[in-house]
């Protein structure tokens, strides 16, 4: 069982960026009564709607996670790139699965088992017929069809990694729609993960940005 990760891999931009895109519509000269500026500068941006500034600054990661997380990621994204390992051209050798830890807890009516363990099963014997059936498919279909195909025995619970990129405006986007209740609780926990690493970075660059976008 292997949790779902992140990690910031890096970043380009800070507050400063965002004002200065912002100004260059009137000017970019900046002295230190317009820094002290930026702040204010920035919540007017962020409450009025004035997003283009902050599609200046980048955010990437490194991220496993099961399927169902993978989708969200893919679903409802404004500049979102992203690019992950594909069981159609490789060997899925590594079996990285996602197991809900709240599932543990629950026993099945009619078994002596709790939920979780019957997943953690049922996802075993999924693996172990991903490999079984690779290898015997490949000398009869070929290797290609053989990968695209024994993938469907794989189950939604499969971990892959993927490498995402967002600029701040996306970010914002991503964080609004699924940091939130209303969210399934994987990728709440993604967006949660991401945003400290943000807020973490050292000497907090986006520290005015995240204030106006209120995260």
């Amino acid at each position: 069982m292997s949790d779902n990760k992140v990690e910031l891999l890096g970043w380009y931009g800070d507050d400063k960026v965002h004002a200065l895109s912002a100004w260059t519509s009137t000017s970019r000269d900046i002295d230190e009564s317009k820094v002290q500026r930026i702040p204010n500068l920035l919540n007017m941006l962020a409450s009025e709607g004035h997003h283009t500034p902050f599609e200046k600054s980048s955010l990437h990661f490194l991220v496993t996670v099961d399927q169902a997380t993978h989708i969200h990621l893919l679903k409802h994204r404004i500049g979102v790139s992203i690019n992950g390992e594909s069981a159609r051209y490789k060997e899925l050798k590594e079996d990285k699965t996602y197991l809900p830890e709240d599932w543990f807890g629950i026993e099945i009516s009619d078994d002596v088992i709790t939920w979780g363990e019957r997943l953690q099963n049922f996802t075993y014997e999924g693996n172990f017929l991903y490999h079984q059936c690779l290898e015997e498919l490949t000398p009869i279909l070929g290797r290609k069809r053989a990968k695209e195909s024994a993938r469907f025995f794989k189950t939604f619970n499969s971990q892959i990694t993927m490498d995402v990129s967002f600029n701040w405006r996306s970010f914002a986007h991503f964080q609004g729609l699924r940091n939130s209740e209303h969210s399934q609780v994987e990728v709440r926990e993604l967006a949660e993960k991401m945003l400290q690493l943000v807020k973490n970075i050292d000497g907090n660059p986006f520290e005015h940005t995240i204030k106006a976008f209120k995260l």
